[in-house]
């Protein structure tokens, strides 16, 4: 998952109470999350479908997304910031910021919506399989979600390709990487909506007018066990 925001210059722009999505409590996230949809000149949040990050990696896919959520914006940003690293094929000028959700306001904001989005979904996905407790650890590893994996054995919403699922529904081995990019882009597009089921596919150009900086920034993305180690994945990338 990832998320893009473009806030207005000066005053307009500013966000009581905004900040790393990590350091703000889940009530704080939400009141933020609010106030960027209000003022923000143009936001997206882009999902990629487990399904995907099976066949592709998950920073391949975390960097397809950051690519998808620019694109989807209804305003064409003059420069880009995103978190952490450089991402190509952006369409325009950018630079990467390490740990920019903490010192640029746009990528806090990108963060914000992309934590706020994710947890809403495992809040959703934990009405639809209550036995693996999604509302309460938001899909992270913890102790409660390997006991719910190895009662139950995983949903059709976990990675298999992560070592626990994997051995949680029998696989031994991990599912074979696709060795061409996915067909589909089966990513799911919250463009300054609530709809949680508007597919949409991967954008190819942005809008002609420029304005502003964005912030892109991927969702708190729970990672593989420290045992599955650095697979080569496509596009030249390791995850």
């Amino acid at each position: 998952m990832a998320a893009a925001a473009i806030l207005p210059e000066g005053r307009r722009g500013e966000i009581p109470g905004l900040a790393d999505s990590k350091l703000l409590t889940p009530a704080a996230r939400e009141r933020v999350y609010e106030q960027v949809v209000a003022k923000a000149l143009a936001w997206s949040v882009m999902i990629i479908p487990p399904t995907e990050v099976d066949a592709r990696g998950l920073h391949v896919c975390n960097l397809a997304a950051m690519r998808r959520a620019l694109a989807s914006l209804t305003v064409r940003p003059e420069y880009v910031l995103t978190d952490g690293f450089p991402v190509d094929g952006l369409g325009a000028p950018g630079l990467a910021v390490w740990k920019g959700d903490r010192v640029a306001a746009c990528v806090a904001a990108a963060s914000v919506l992309a934590k706020v989005t994710r947890d809403r979904l495992m809040v959703e996905l934990h009405d639809k399989f209550p036995a693996y407790g999604f509302a309460v650890h938001k899909g992270y590893i913890t102790d409660d979600h390997t006991a719910a994996l190895r009662e139950h054995g995983p949903c059709a919403e976990h990675r298999f390709s992560y070592v626990n699922v994997a051995a949680a529904s029998g696989r031994v081995n991990r599912p074979p990487r696709a060795r061409r990019p996915v067909e589909r882009a089966a990513a799911t597009l919250f463009d300054q909506s609530d709809d949680f089921d508007s597919a949409v596919t991967e954008p190819l150009l942005l809008p002609e007018a420029a304005e502003g900086t964005v912030g892109v920034a991927s969702g708190g993305q729970p990672q593989p066990p420290v045992s599955v180690g650095e697979d080569k994945a496509m596009e030249g990338e390791t995850r």
